[in-house]
């Protein structure tokens, strides 16, 4: 919900101090869709200190607060955070109708509900990056949305889809209780800030291209559009033209963006554009079976949530069949992974004493 503000004090240029009026809670405000950090005087009244005299001469004085609450995101946030031993994101890849997409909610969920894992269901309504234009798509925002939406009251899921432009972002937050940053765009200032303005959880994916230090700024661009709400996900680093391979340090490293870290087991696994395809043209191979390889490496290490794309039938599957695991065999490894998320201690910090051993 978006409301207009009273101005009550400031300055066209330099570095002044803004005051506004706003009732009832607030989470965080935006300038015309610049948003800033903003604290409370009373219970009515936000002071901010901002450096924004080139904007201010743009947009003049036409402020924005934003009161969107963003509890409901906390709590699944927090939630997620202190899962034990792990979190689950899984779901097939793309949706590719409504009946597959409620029969795998229905099998996904039976299986994390019975070993207590917390589960956010996955699923594309429109995988916007694929390698071959000949490859399936899914179908589109508004179909898909509607599909997604099912679900979530159907199984009472909460919900994980990603987005490819800065103007989905609003109608997906009103689904979605985790909008997902594709690696490809992990670096883009205004998909990450659109995602941020929501209020909804943000799982970015680490670039294939990327440092794992670069996700300490992409989440940082988030925190200052307001939204604290942050996971960061690795998915794999380009090994020459036609593989990804996984760092486990990479689970380490990335922690210092300061927020839960999730491993993608599977897409890490693809072979970019290392498929061809008759008639011509190439889209994405894959290991899977590597997958169970990765996912007790990062669960060793301790990772706080795993990123599954899980199948019933990956051979036939429309996009990424090879590297989606498979629905019969998803509670064998998970509950494989569960115990040696028992035995790790991966999640605490090694102290090493570097005193003189006699």
């Amino acid at each position: 919900m978006c409301t207009k503000a009273s101005f009550i004090k400031g300055t066209c240029s330099g570095f002044g101090v803004y005051y506004y009026y706003m009732s009832g809670r607030y989470e965080w405000i935006g300038f015309d869709g610049m948003l800033v950090n903003g604290r409370s005087h009373g219970n009515h009244l936000i002071a901010l200190r901002l450096d924004l005299s080139d904007l201010l001469h743009k947009h003049h004085h036409d402020l924005v607060v934003h009161t969107s609450n963003m509890d409901s995101s906390t709590a699944l946030f927090n939630q997620l955070k202190e899962a034990q031993p792990f979190f689950v994101l899984a779901g097939p890849n793309v949706i590719e109708s409504e009946e597959h997409i409620l029969h795998m909610a229905k099998q996904i969920k039976a299986v994390t509900s019975k070993l207590g894992l917390p589960l956010v269901f996955k699923s594309s309504f429109d995988k916007a990056n694929r390698t071959s234009s000949k490859s399936f798509r899914g179908p589109g925002l508004a179909e898909g949305l509607k599909i997604l939406e099912k679900v979530k009251t159907t199984y009472d899921l909460p919900i994980v889809t990603d987005v490819h432009e800065s103007n989905q972002c609003e109608a997906v937050g009103r689904v979605a209780d985790i909008i997902q940053i594709p690696a490809f765009l992990c670096r883009q200032t205004d998909l990450l800030v659109a995602a941020a303005k929501t209020g909804k959880i943000v799982n970015i994916k680490k670039g294939q291209f990327c440092a794992p230090s670069v996700m300490t700024n992409s989440a940082e661009k988030v925190r200052l559009a307001g939204n604290q709400n942050i996971m960061v996900c690795e998915r794999g680093t380009m090994f020459g033209y036609n593989d990804l391979i996984v760092d486990p340090r990479n689970f380490e490293w990335m922690r210092e963006a300061n927020c839960p870290v999730v491993a993608d087991v599977t897409h890490a696994l693809q072979q970019p554009a290392g498929k061809k395809l008759e008639g011509g043209g190439v889209a994405s191979g894959g290991l899977r079976e590597l997958i169970p390889c990765i996912a007790r490496t990062a669960v060793a290490v301790g990772v706080d949530g795993l990123f599954m794309e899980v199948h019933d039938d990956p051979l036939n599957a429309p996009v990424d069949g090879p590297t989606q695991w498979p629905l019969c065999h998803f509670e064998e490894l998970l509950e494989e992974l569960m115990a040696i998320a028992r035995v790790t201690k991966g999640k605490q910090q090694y102290k090493i004493d570097l005193t003189p051993f006699r």
